[in-house]
């Protein structure tokens, strides 16, 4: 059994994101189950899909001003960085270090994408962000200055004001 499956939980109310992202948590569940003979090529086509989706939400991110130096998009490289390491050693023959990336994926995987995807779904909703053509219909909406956290109030340049009694 995988250890992640789709659910409506990981859903983010934007169909292309929620479409590559249940095609990510399929081809992780592929990588889980392959034998070792297919394993590489499974986790192969995994980094690929992987390094197309991020690259997407980092186009998207920097042509809305989410910024491409945010933390969000150095997730995204750190993560992919980890991948392609994992397929060099897998390529060595450590498949095990292949099986232990694909599992700590599925645990990595949803608290990404419920908190920063959720983020940058939701900002391009409001600035009407067309992925297909890459149009904004809702410019006044953009942020007047690039966004440097990830959008998230977890890791935003926001600073709480100190409370007044």
């Amino acid at each position: 059994m995988p250890n992640l499956e789709w659910s409506a939980a990981l859903e983010l109310d934007l169909p292309v994101m929620d479409d590559t992202h249940r095609e990510f948590v399929d081809l992780l569940a592929l990588v889980e189950a392959a034998p070792d003979d297919t394993l590489l090529a499974h986790w192969r086509t995994l980094v690929d899909h992987t390094d197309d989706h991020f690259g997407r939400e980092d186009q998207w991110m920097q042509a809305t001003r989410f910024s491409s130096s945010n933390c969000h998009s150095v997730q995204h490289k750190v993560v992919l960085d980890v991948m392609r390491e994992g397929l060099k050693h897998g390529e060595q023959g450590n498949l095990a270090i292949v099986r232990q990336m694909a599992h700590e994926l599925g645990i990595w995987f949803p608290q990404h994408a419920q908190a920063m995807d959720a983020a940058l779904a939701l900002h391009l909703r409001r600035v009407g962000y067309d992925t297909a053509t890459g149009e904004i219909t809702l410019p006044d909406a953009l942020p007047q200055e690039v966004i440097h956290g990830c959008g998230g109030s977890t890791c935003s340049d926001q600073r709480a004001e100190p409370a007044t009694a």
